[in-house]
């Protein structure tokens, strides 16, 4: 097997490129065949290892990710109760949401073993509550990760949770006084989702980051990413390798030497209200790329998780795909592979320059915080977003069972127990927040009201 290729000549990429030309009979290579990305990424017909050197190091473990179970915290037995029944069902790490700053976690996390790891969504800031998470965290020696983020709260509502001194000194309190936790995390699912370009996501997640490395003191943990995951498969791979390298380029010049943590989970932008199960296909591709391109751990969206509350067969559905991803189709075998891909190895590098050179230009004008202030970031996002939803309007891009291929039998106005829209929460901000959007949601408000008066 070894030698099987020896007795064909090795052909250049020059010799592939120029009998392309000549099966083109005239027509211009670049025209033809090169295609460009929205972002501007040029997309080759063909890529050859004459053309590369050594495979980007994007870091990231394939093999290792845990599959990560999401738990809204309402009644605390219940939810103990769920995450112990859904790690002997095959989750590997509990997301746990939290709102309330009463809430026991003492009887939360009594029957969780050390070994498990524990992400703390917080809907509030409280430096008490973090350090009774820190305290079980030193007794038990379990792996806690608080995702503690402001600027993300800014960036999404509009409003510190206090104002920008109190809570960036919150946060240097509770990286001194809790060492025992990961508290530093960015919010990077907000930007995919509100319809930033694949450029623009990595370029704010590096902002984003680059404001706390500039205003938290002591960052003796890595810092965690959240990542919502798109459906285009390849450029979601380099998505994610390129925010570790950019991220960790940019800790290292703040003597930062942990590599960041990555949790993925599909985007909410291209889920649907109507002909819901094609979101199960979405989310299984997302979740592929998610692995492919590192993610330590992985929270799968559940196919109806747009429109009913958390529910059983929901997460079950979602918890299997993955476990059918990591156990049956082998994504556990390899920890990188997508290293020394040419195609993947040239999206990533094209990414991480277009997002450094925004970075740089961000930086220049004000950084992250001076921008949001400004409204530029929002404005920025929201004319990505329109040119998106512009395709999407016209057909160009498609979501199967939805602008292609509809059922026009399809009812859904009696199975809502969440509203699947934008809300409208009219108050009174410091800047104007970033907001999520779904491409399908005027089409489907149209249908709905459809539905209604027949």
């Amino acid at each position: 097997m070894s030698s099987l290729f020896n007795d064909f000549d090795p052909v250049s990429s020059k010799q592939w490129k120029q009998q392309i030309q000549y099966e083109l009979k005239g027509a211009d290579y670049n025209e033809t065949l090169v295609w460009e990305s929205p972002d501007g990424i040029k997309v080759k017909p063909f890529y050859h290892t004459d053309e590369f050197n050594e495979p980007l190091a994007s870091g990231g473990k394939a093999a290792s990710f845990t599959i990560c179970q999401n738990i809204f915290v309402h009644d605390v037995e219940k939810s103990a109760g769920r995450a112990m029944s859904t790690l002997k069902r095959g989750a590997e790490s509990i997301r746990f949401t939290i709102n309330d700053e009463n809430t026991d976690v003492i009887k939360l996390l009594a029957g969780l073993p050390a070994t498990v790891p524990v992400y703390f969504n917080l809907g509030f800031l409280s430096i008490d509550f973090v350090k009774k998470l820190d305290a079980i965290a030193k007794e038990k020696s379990a792996a806690y990760y608080v995702q503690l983020d402001p600027i993300g709260q800014l960036a999404k509502e509009g409003n510190w949770f206090s104002n920008m001194e109190a809570d960036l000194e919150t946060l240097n309190t509770i990286s001194i006084a809790c060492p025992n936790i990961h508290f530093l995390s960015i919010d990077g699912k907000l930007y995919q989702n509100a319809g930033a370009t694949l450029v623009q996501q990595v370029a704010y997640i590096l902002a984003h980051s680059n404001e706390y490395f500039n205003r938290i003191a002591t960052i003796s943990k890595p810092v965690v990413v959240q990542v919502a995951v798109g459906t285009n498969y390849f450029f979601e791979i380099a998505k994610l390798r390129a925010i570790r390298l950019l991220v960790n380029l940019i800790a290292k010049e703040y003597e930062h030497d942990f590599d960041c943590h990555i949790i993925a989970t599909p985007t909410k932008r291209n889920k649907t209200l109507y002909d819901y199960n094609v979101n199960m296909l979405r989310t299984t591709t997302e979740c592929m790329s998610a692995i492919l391109g590192g993610a330590d751990t992985v929270a799968n969206l559940a196919y109806d998780a747009l429109y009913h509350k958390d529910n059983e067969f929901g997460d079950r559905i979602a918890r299997n795909q993955l476990l059918v991803l990591k156990h049956e189709s082998y994504f556990d075998k390899v920890n990188n592979p997508a290293d020394g891909a040419y195609y993947i190895e040239e999206l990533t590098q094209q990414l991480a320059e277009k997002a450094l050179a925004l970075f740089k230009d961000i930086e220049a004008n004000g950084g992250f915080l001076g921008q949001l202030r400004e409204g530029t970031i929002q404005r920025k996002v929201v004319e990505s977003a329109a040119k998106e939803q512009e395709l999407f309007d016209s057909g160009k891009e498609v979501l199967l069972g939805t602008n292609k291929y509809p059922n026009k039998n399809d009812r859904m106005s009696h199975d809502l127990e969440l509203f699947p829209f934008v809300k409208t929460n009219p108050r009174k901000t410091l800047i104007a927040p970033i907001t999520e959007r779904r491409l399908a949601e005027k089409m489907e408000q149209e249908r709905l009201a459809g539905e209604d008066k027949n």
